[in-house]
């Protein structure tokens, strides 16, 4: 694959993801009524929208970034996280399936890092 479309998928997915993660975090920082029960059906405290939405915000910040790569690195764990523990909770509380509509997310988010991971890693053959 060419440079040139590696890098036009990587912003593509990458700017997919980052508005998912930019309107889920703003919409746990308003506490919408739903998010307030999804918290509690998922058996949380509603302040946990609050702090999930601070940090996806500041994560999308940290991926849309080109300049410090360790931070980058630290918003793609925090995702993958966040969308692991998100699929999880969803199935041990009973929804069962419903665990796997987290899966396109992280699918979505795997292949950012990876063509972002082949970006770099040129760049720095190049340098």
């Amino acid at each position: 694959m060419k440079q040139k479309t590696i890098k036009l998928l990587y912003w593509i997915l990458t700017i997919l993801f980052s508005l998912a993660m930019l309107f889920s975090g703003i919409s746990e920082l308003m506490q919408t009524e739903e998010g307030k029960e999804a918290m509690k059906h998922l058996g949380y405290p509603a302040y946990l929208n609050t702090i999930l939405g601070v940090a996806k915000v500041l994560g999308v910040i940290a991926l849309l970034q080109w300049r410090f790569k360790t931070i980058k690195e630290w918003a793609y764990a925090g995702f993958t996280i966040d969308i692991i523990g998100a699929a999880t909770s969803i199935y041990f509380v009973g929804d069962g399936i419903l665990a796997l509509t987290t899966l396109p997310f992280l699918i979505v988010l795997f292949s950012s890092y990876y063509l972002w991971k082949k970006i770099v890693d040129v760049n720095e053959k190049e340098a």
